[in-house]
């Protein structure tokens, strides 16, 4: 009874220290993954080579992911006679530094256990994505196909038609921003907050255009919702609809650095909402500790009586 306590209670310890680590852990949660059919193994008797050759491309992201938010990579193999492989990982240019270089190495494990020895994969977390496939592998890109969407409840009619008119205003100053914006945009008009990205080095024009088409695909996909992310092949979109009031810590105008945003009022309030939630989470699990030393004192003095 003693060594499974002391596991349990050391289980519970552990999940408090690693929410208090990662309290931005929203950041690695996975969004959606297409993995090819094509194996390694299927397309060379030297599977084994290729999986390092992998091992060393994601090795290699990582190691830039602490200074940079996007990264092409070729990755040679080791074997002459295999082929190599080639790459990216971005993150949202609104997170850390610290935050994209988590984000990456979460990308790289869960790479490994979802997609294997796929000749070609994309995950994509809330925080940053990953493409790779094997160098000669047909994946047929195109910068305006759907990969994943997802919307929120359809309350338009509980909210008006002032919502629909407020999006389409926020729409309208995202396409015009995102060009002028290195291929990022964070904006909002009255109680719509709207974010958009292009995959690293997309020049301003074709950026554009593919965010117009994830808009035109927001509005098309999600009709009234009231929320939606939308991601193509090149340029994701976002927007969310507060109706009281967008908070302080998500309002562009409030961050200094649009990078990490840590800066101003707006990334202390957050920090405070983060801290709040991880102390709340510690405060339970210390909670049900000290429940656990009752139960356990209780029943040793059952056992003495």
């Amino acid at each position: 009874m003693d060594s499974t306590f002391l596991r349990f209670a050391s289980l519970l310890l552990l999940l408090s220290l690693a929410s208090s680590a990662n309290p931005n852990s929203d950041n690695n949660s996975l969004v959606y993954k297409k993995c090819a059919n094509q194996t390694f193994t299927t397309l060379s008797t030297k599977s084994q080579v290729q999986q390092q050759t992998l091992s060393s491309f994601f090795q290699q992201l990582a190691s830039h992911s602490s200074q940079s938010k996007f990264y092409k990579h070729a990755e040679a193999s080791g074997d002459n006679n295999e082929a190599g492989i080639s790459g990216l990982f971005q993150c949202r240019q609104d997170i850390s530094n610290e935050e994209c270089h988590t984000c990456v190495k979460t990308l790289r494990n869960l790479s490994n256990a979802l997609c294997k020895e796929s000749v070609s994969a994309r995950v994509q977390l809330h925080g940053c994505y990953v493409h790779y496939e094997l160098d000669g592998v047909d994946s047929n890109p195109s910068s305006h196909r759907l990969m994943q969407k997802t919307c929120g409840k359809d309350l338009a009619n509980g909210v008006g038609a002032g919502f629909e008119k407020m999006r389409a205003a926020a729409f309208a100053a995202l396409e015009s921003g995102v060009a002028d914006g290195g291929g990022f945009c964070q904006t909002s008009y009255e109680a719509v907050q709207v974010m958009a990205q292009c995959v690293g080095g997309l020049g301003g024009c074709v950026c554009g255009e593919c965010v117009s088409r994830a808009v035109q695909t927001a509005e098309e996909e999600c009709g009234g919702a009231v929320s939606g992310q939308i991601y193509l092949e090149e340029c994701f979109l976002s927007y969310s609809y507060h109706p009281d009031g967008i908070p302080a810590d998500d309002h562009p105008h409030d961050r200094e650095n649009k990078g990490g945003g840590n800066g101003g009022n707006g990334g202390n309030g957050g920090n405070g909402k983060k801290v709040a939630i991880v102390v709340g989470g510690a405060a339970a699990l210390v909670f049900a500790f000290i429940f656990l030393l009752f139960v356990r004192s209780w029943s040793k003095k059952e056992d003495d009586d």
